[in-house]
Formats: structure tokens, C-alpha cells, sequence
């Protein structure tokens, strides 16, 4: 007979009773997790006393790294380390107070049993609530059930009542009483008409989708499967980040100082100094100029119709941050970029829309946006942002509810108060970009705003729509906010309509949201609903979220 090395196979301690295990996920860079843990810690400590008080045991489920000075979950092989001695029918709790690689655990989560419940601490400082909607939206499309909770302060009676009913029964809901189906919406003719069309074009004539390498962070949300996509009539081209790194080289040091001074002529200024490590210098600005022009010749090259630059992890050793790079392209009114030889400019009077670390729904979404606008004589440029915290207004300029949208300096200028002029560059925070580069900061402009999302759930591709309002606050408000989350940032103050804080948490399926301006109220909601149209007509499932501006319903 033959002898075989058969595996071990270890046996797992289970859960005590009335015993709740906690897992922490935190950040591929080791800068992050460190600076970030007291707030991990302060949360912890919070939760820990919240379920408690329910009569449950908080036990955490991996160890404080000594060596590395954090207790989070540092990488994708530790997570699953420290799932293979799970009780896997054990009720589990992610607790983020702060960003997170949804990658590094996911795949503990997918195969674990027992209830899982996302938590996270309502505070701007380290991103834990963009954190959780990312992992939120991630499980959705893995289809993983789960629950999520979300606080200020968690011995506030309304977040003990929910973490009790979770942790007897493994299950809260939310009531979401503010999304309606597109089918149970009147949508004008003339805006169906136009939607329809859009998408027999786009599924017709075809578009194709730059991407730069895929799955920025973790994001597994962000990726849609080619099954999902190709339908819709946008194909992918995979593109190298080695490749964008090496045009960048045969740009030439003239060239890249033509684009800044582009910038700079129209009112931009850059915020610079000399130190590499703490400041932005005049060679960052350069590289980042660099970048800029090889995106939009490969762009041309292969010719996309969107394109996405991951840059995070893959060109932070390399590069200094795309942001720079991303806001421009965005923006109708850019820099003149040339064909190698001289004799073209590249996508001339046009953006090159382009989505954010690579979150594909971002790009299609993009992508539609622009040609939705574009047709209706709106204004094109859109982006995404992170939906990273919100708070009321002290000042008492409104009494609405106002969210931070804030995203890692790619915002286009057309959304700034004072467009170009209004615009500055600063140096991205050392702990993410050790590289550095320039932000594309702005205060957004007052005006009338579309905010969507796609997502994938159920094996398929869905899209909610919703009209907000960007509005103006006083400046030291503005300074608070940028004070409270991360200041070298371009920042929108948002007011959704008919969209409540927990109302728009317990539905959003991702950690950013698109956003598009409009000309007028009315234009808006006829935007909306062609987008909408134009979705449907693609095959997405559709949902109008909120009502119409001053609290109308959607007809």
C-alpha cells in the first residue's frame, strides 16, 4: 500500500457562549495602520463596552503586532491566517475605524457561517465609514449576507437596540422606504427617447474601457466581471501601469512644463517647497505633468473612451500620486496634449473621462454620464468622490444635513467655485503617497447635482440615481470639515434630497459616489432621468433614490 502525506487538519476551539468574535482590517501600508491604530483602539474599546452592556463578551480574534506597532489586519495571507483559527459558525464583527483592504479578508467572510456584522465609528478623521461601504459593497457582489451598524457614539440607545437585535438574532435591517424602482417611475418620452438611444449607440458602435491595471486596494467591488460589462457595449483594454511608467519617461521635461504653465496661466497655484519627503516640489509637479501626457497618448493609442490609472499600490514606489493627473483629464478645459510627432492634439475641446482608482463602476458610470450630458447640453465634466462623513452645519447657514464628498485630489476644476483660479495643488499626505505629487484642491461650486452609483449584485449590474444639492458654506466651515477628514482634498458639501444620513448608509453599495452638475433644478431631473433610461436600456436593474428637489416625489 502506498503511504501518503496526508495534511493535518487542525481542529478548531469553537466560540464560547454568548462569545462574539472581532476582527480589524486595516491597510496594506505599514505608515497607515500605525498612525491610524489609536483611533482603531478608541473604537474597539467603545464596541467592546456596547456589546457588554447587551450581556455579550467582545473577544478579539488576532492579536496587537508588537513589531509593527497595530492590531490590524496587514495583508491578504495574514487574513487568512487568522481565519483559519476561527470558529467559523462563530457571530463575527468588522469594526473599522479606519481604511481598509476589503481583499485582505474577504475571502474569510465569503466562507464563514456564522452572522457577520460590519461596524463602524461615524468620524471623518480616518476614513472608517469609506472604509466599511467598500466592504459593504464587496460582500454585495461576492453575496455574502451580512448586517452593518454605524455610530457617533455606540451607547446611544438607537445603536444599542440594533447591536441586541444582531447579536440575538444575527440579522438588522434598515428601512428604505426612499428607493423606488425605475418602473414604478414615470420617465418623460422625450427623456426615454434619449436614453434608449444612447444605448443602442453604445451597444452598437462599442466603447472601449482603459484600464490600468485592476482591483486598486482591494476594491472588489469596483471590478465588473466581463460577463456583466460586455453587454453594455464597453469592452475592456488591459493596460500596464509599466506602460503608462515608461511613456511617462519619453515625455520631455519641456513638455511637462508647458502643461503647468497652462495651469498656472489660468489662475492655479501650487502650494511647493523643497523637501521630498514633506513637501511638493517643482520635480513632482514635472513627473505628475509627465503622466498627464502619456495617459492621454495611450488613451489615443489604443482609442479608449475612458480610462482608469490604479496607481495605488502598483506606482507609489515609482511615481509621485496620479490625482493631479486624473482631475485634468476630467475637465473639458485642459492642457493641449499632442500626438508624438506633433502634428494631432489629442481629443481636442473634449475630457478624457476617466475613474478614479480604477472602480470600473466609477468608469461606466462616467462614461454614460458624459454622454447623457454631452447630448442634453449639460455640463459634461463628473467625477467620483468618496462618501466620506457628514455632519450638521453649526454655522447655521442650513439646517439640512450636509455630507462631506471628498475625494484623494482628482476633482475637475469646472466643479470649483472659480474654476482653474479656484484651484490649487498641495502635497498628498506622506503616509499614503511616500512619492508625494499635487492634489487638484477646490471648494465645489453651489449648484444642482445628479449622484449615482452602479454596483453588482445577484449577478448583475444595478445602478441607483438620486438628485442632491452642492451647496456653499461659510469658510471656516469649509475649514472644519477639510480640518476633520484630510485637507489637501477637494471637498463637496452636499445636501441629498429626500435622502436621510442612515438612509443613504444603509442602501449605498460602494465607498464612492459619482456626482455631475446641472443647470438648473429641472435639468437635473431630466438628466437624471434619461441617465436612468439609458441604465435600464443596458440592462441594468434601476432605482430612483429620494424625491425631487423641495421634497417631491418621483411621479
Amino acid at each position: 500500500m502506498t503511504a501518503y502525506a496526508f495534511p493535518e487538519v487542525k481542529k478548531i476551539k469553537p466560540a464560547k457562549n454568548k462569545e462574539v468574535l472581532l476582527v480589524a482590517n486595516g491597510d496594506l501600508r505599514l505608515s497607515a495602520n500605525q498612525n491610524c491604530w489609536a483611533a482603531q483602539q478608541e473604537m474597539e474599546k467603545s464596541l467592546t463596552e456596547a456589546v457588554a452592556a447587551c450581556g455579550y463578551q467582545l473577544k478579539r480574534a488576532h492579536a496587537f503586532k508588537k513589531q509593527e506597532g497595530h492590531g490590524f489586519i496587514g495583508s491578504q495571507k495574514e487574513g487568512m491566517d487568522v481565519f483559519a483559527q476561527l470558529d467559523p459558525h462563530a457571530p463575527l464583527i468588522v469594526a473599522e475605524a479606519v481604511w481598509q483592504y476589503s481583499h485582505h479578508l474577504l475571502h474569510g467572510l465569503m466562507t464563514h457561517q456564522g452572522p457577520i456584522l460590519t461596524v463602524a465609528n461615524w468620524s471623518g478623521t480616518w476614513p472608517g465609514l469609506v472604509g466599511m461601504l467598500n466592504l459593504n459593497g464587496s460582500l454585495t457582489k461576492a453575496g455574502v449576507k451580512y448586517s452593518s451598524l454605524w455610530s457617533e457614539d455606540f451607547g446611544l440607545p438607537k445603536f444599542q437596540t440594533s447591536l441586541k437585535k444582531w447579536l440575538e438574532t444575527g440579522q438588522v435591517r434598515h428601512a428604505t422606504p426612499h428607493v423606488r424602482r425605475l418602473s414604478k417611475v414615470k420617465v418623460s418620452r422625450n427623456e426615454a427617447k434619449l436614453g434608449q438611444a444612447l444605448a443602442d449607440q453604445l451597444k452598437r458602435e462599442k466603447a472601449i474601457m482603459g484600464v490600468f491595471d485592476e482591483g486598486c486596494m482591494g476594491m472588489f467591488n469596483a471590478i465588473i466581471p466581463d460577463h456583466l460589462l460586455n453587454p453594455t457595449g464597453v469592452y475592456k483594454e488591459r493596460l500596464s501601469q509599466s506602460a503608462l511608467y515608461y511613456e511617462s519617461t519619453q515625455v520631455t521635461a519641456a513638455e511637462a512644463d508647458e502643461v503647468r504653465a497652462w495651469m498656472e496661466k489660468r489662475g492655479m497655484t501650487f502650494v511647493t517647497g523643497k523637501t521630498h519627503k514633506r513637501d511638493l516640489t517643482d520635480k513632482q509637479i514635472q513627473t505628475q505633468c509627465k503622466m498627464y501626457i502619456a495617459a492621454v497618448r495611450i488613451a489615443d493609442d489604443f482609442g479608449c473612451a475612458t480610462i482608469g490609472i490604479q496607481y495605488q499600490q502598483g506606482l507609489k514606489d515609482l511615481m509621485p500620486a496620479s490625482d493631479l493627473v486624473e482631475g485634468t483629464l476630467n475637465n473639458t478645459s485642459r492642457p493641449p496634449v499632442k500626438s508624438r510627432d506633433g502634428k494631432r492634439v489629442l481629443f481636442r475641446g473634449q475630457p478624457v473621462p476617466h475613474f478614479n482608482e480604477v472602480d470600473e463602476c466609477a468608469g461606466l458610470d462616467g462614461l454614460m454620464t458624459y454622454r447623457v450630458h454631452q447630448a442634453m447640453g449639460q455640463p459634461v465634466e463628473n467625477t467620483l468622490h468618496d462618501l466620506r462623513w457628514g455632519d450638521s452645519d453649526p454655522t447655521g447657514t442650513t439646517d439640512d444635513y450636509v455630507w462631506v464628498f471628498l475625494i484623494s485630489g482628482s476633482a475637475p476644476p469646472a466643479h470649483f467655485k472659480g474654476g482653474w483660479k479656484g484651484a490649487s495643488s498641495e502635497r498628498q499626505p506622506a503616509m499614503y503617497f511616500p512619492n508625494g505629487g499635487g492634489t487638484l484642491k477646490g471648494i465645489s461650486k453651489p449648484g444642482e447635482i445628479v449622484w449615482s452609483r452602479i454596483f453588482v449584485e445577484a449577478n448583475r449590474l444595478k445602478m441607483d440615481l438620486g438628485r442632491a444639492e452642492a451647496i456653499e458654506l461659510p469658510a471656516e466651515e469649509t475649514q472644519r470639515r477639510w480640518d476633520a477628514t484630510t485637507p489637501q482634498w477637494p471637498i463637496m458639501h452636499a445636501v441629498t434630497y429626500g435622502v436621510s444620513r442612515d438612509q443613504m448608509m444603509a442602501r449605498h453599495k460602494s465607498n464612492h459616489i459619482q456626482v455631475a452638475y446641472a443647470n438648473s433644478p429641472k435639468e437635473a431631473d431630466q438628466a437624471l432621468m434619461a441617465k436612468a433610461a439609458m441604465a435600464e436600456a443596458l440592462g441594468m436593474e434601476v432605482s430612483i433614490c429620494g424625491t425631487r428637489k423641495g421634497g417631491a416625489a418621483w411621479a
